[in-house]
């Protein structure tokens, strides 16, 4: 098992670990033993998950922390993870994905205030991925929210405060509802054999869900939430455990039924998530981004929505003048990114900053995503990107990989 001085590191210095594990296949549980850092305490402050004792028997070689609770980086090395993840199933202690439940006759105009998605139409099985955004028309966080009831949500978030935000919104507006944080933590089972595990433990009518519908499951006596949904290209479902009481034995249930399926603990996987344009609240959106230049204007119903605090501000910012391109950037493998990397035209003017990147070893290259100004995001632009170890040339792609 792995104990608190391993895997209580600086995020800093995970990200360099976990780049190096990468480039060089080692397993880096001695590296971590052997580097003389600060740790992080633990604390009650920095939550555990009702998976955390599984997550540490299984060998976790390292830990971020999101929304002040433990997030498995990677477990053998994040390039392995990332092959049996595209090859087998996974099951991933997404925990750190907190609820915001919103209950009551106005919950539904509580949680139209946050978001420009129309939710007038959404039906109580259904999920919808939607952009939060304030009065200014900037990012907050861009959670899934999931009807349960006519009146009842839950925001599972990205990393960001939201629930105290939600609850001075309901005190200002004098609304009639309560919002509160549910004891729920998500599992997400993920990867092209997550049908077959899912169907052994939980039925066959459960793999019938469509994409970002939820069904009712009973484990144990106590019925709980699975959406066919989750944050990988892979395929799979998110099952929100209801009581953190249950769930050491979910856990081993899953892994007594899957045994044959080569079923393994896992976590979102950088590699993957970028080749699949999936975007990460705090590195690709910020507070700084509008949904329109995330990409998200699809979500942003504008002339439907009623309700949404942001909309004079978001209407006035509805053409952007940068926004998200996937880029694919020569040379071997990149460093970890600490800060933004600038990207730079052929005279040396910043005409944006990359996000995120990495070394795909199936597209044997960087996959990158990048904010870029919209005189330089055409497809096939060439750019200069500043990274620490020497210039890049990055090219603009037409989309991302998956």
């Amino acid at each position: 098992m792995i104990s608190w001085t391993v895997f209580a590191l600086p995020v800093a210095r995970l990200a360099k670990l976990w780049c190096y594990a990468m480039i060089c296949g080692e397993d880096t549980a001695s590296k971590v033993q052997a580097m003389s850092m600060p740790y992080l305490t633990p604390s009650i402050r920095v939550r555990r998950t009702p998976f955390s004792s599984r997550v540490n028997a299984a060998g976790v070689k390292a830990y971020t922390v999101y929304n002040h609770m433990l997030l498995a980086s990677f477990y053998t090395t994040p390039e392995e993870d990332y092959r049996h993840l595209k090859s087998a199933v996974q099951v991933w202690d997404v925990s750190c994905e907190r609820q915001v439940e919103v209950v009551g006759p106005d919950a539904l105009r509580l949680v139209q205030m946050t978001t420009p998605r129309d939710l007038s139409r959404m039906q109580d099985d259904q999920c919808y991925y939607m952009p939060m955004v304030d009065v200014s028309g900037r990012m907050m966080n861009d959670p899934v929210a999931i009807r349960l009831e006519q009146n009842r949500f839950w925001l599972s978030l990205a990393d960001s405060e939201m629930l105290l935000y939600c609850k001075g919104l309901a005190a200002a507006a004098d609304l009639d509802v309560k919002v509160f944080e549910p004891d729920v933590s998500p599992l997400a089972i993920q990867g092209p054999k997550a049908d077959e595990l899912v169907a052994r433990v939980f039925g066959e009518d459960i793999v019938s869900t469509r994409f970002f519908r939820h069904k009712t499951i009973n484990f144990q006596g106590q019925d709980m939430i699975i959406a066919r949904s989750g944050w990988s290209h892979q395929g799979g479902f998110e099952l929100y455990l209801d009581g953190s009481q249950y769930g050491e034995a979910l856990w081993d249930a899953l892994f007594a039924a899957g045994e044959d399926l080569d079923v393994r603990a896992g976590c979102p996987n950088l590699i993957e998530r970028i080749e699949a344009g999936l975007l990460s609240f705090g590195s690709d959106i910020t507070p700084a981004h509008t949904p329109f230049e995330a990409g998200l204007g699809k979500y942003c119903n504008l002339d439907t929505v009623d309700g949404f605090l942001g909309h004079a501000a978001l209407s006035k910012l509805s053409t952007p003048s940068k926004q998200i391109r996937a880029l694919e950037m020569d040379g071997s493998a990149v460093p970890a990114i600490y800060h933004p990397w600038p990207l730079q035209d052929s005279d040396g003017n910043v005409v944006g900053h990359v996000s995120s990147s990495t070394w795909s070893p199936d597209f044997d290259s960087n996959v990158t995503i990048a904010m870029v100004n919209r005189t330089h995001w055409e497809t096939g632009t060439s750019l200069t990107a500043k990274v620490p170890d020497g210039d890049r040339n990055a090219t603009v792609r037409a989309g991302f990989w998956n």
